[in-house]
């Protein structure tokens, strides 16, 4: 669980027969475009049925429709697993990772709170723009004009979807406290990191331009 998470789901699966209109439309609606039942932390956005819809969706374009490559998005998606301590998010997304080329040793690194020093350019660009933006609230001038001169600016905006859906997501099944799927694949301990909730407050000047957490890719 991710840190706090130390008591009983806040959020389980609701029964069907506790299900109220809306959300029995909303989750039909969601195994029809998903071909799955709802699951991970669609379960507890449940709770509100439309917002649901519109998150699968949106995730539905950043996962498949997106300019960025499949091995960089799902890289960008357990960087910020990791940056919030999100033990489903990991377990969901960590086997598919290693199907789209990520290095085991990179995805370990990055389990340990360690920046990888075995990541392709295009997944140390993926790292130094995620965590600028996840620990500073903004990317630097040169993160941003490598990965545009890259990805182009629809990769940018992309890579900035990536991060901020799977950050509520995240957000989501820490409240919830959800659990990791029975029988599913496991997640390995993710202590918490300086990250998002406990980041000092910008200093003047710094969102305009903060110094890069890592090298661009250009120079690695």
């Amino acid at each position: 669980m991710a840190s706090g998470q130390t008591s009983a789901e806040r959020m389980p699966e609701i029964p069907a027969d506790s299900l109220s209109p809306a959300q029995t439309e909303a989750a039909a609606a969601f195994q029809a475009e998903r071909g799955v039942p709802v699951f991970g932390p669609f379960v507890p956005l449940l709770r509100s049925p439309e917002l649901m819809l519109c998150a699968s969706r949106m995730g539905q374009y950043l996962r498949y429709g997106s300019v960025l490559p499949l091995r960089v998005s799902e890289f960008a998606i357990l960087v910020v697993a990791r940056e919030w301590s999100q033990p489903v998010e990991w377990a969901i997304h960590h086997p598919i990772a290693l199907k789209a080329g990520v290095a085991p040793e990179t995805a370990q690194a990055l389990a340990e709170g360690r920046r990888p020093d075995t990541m392709s350019a295009d997944e140390a660009l993926a790292y130094a723009f995620s965590t600028e933006l996840m620990r500073n609230r903004a990317v630097s001038d040169a993160t941003y004009a490598a990965l545009v001169a890259r990805f182009g600016e629809q990769g940018a905006i992309d890579l900035a979807g990536i991060n901020g859906y799977y950050a509520l997501l995240a957000m989501t099944m820490n409240v919830a406290r959800t659990a990791l799927p029975a029988g599913g694949p496991a997640a390995p301990p993710l202590p918490p990191l300086a990250g998002p909730a406990s980041a000092p407050p910008a200093r003047p000047g710094l969102s305009q331009d903060p110094a890069p957490l890592v090298a661009p890719a250009a120079s690695v």
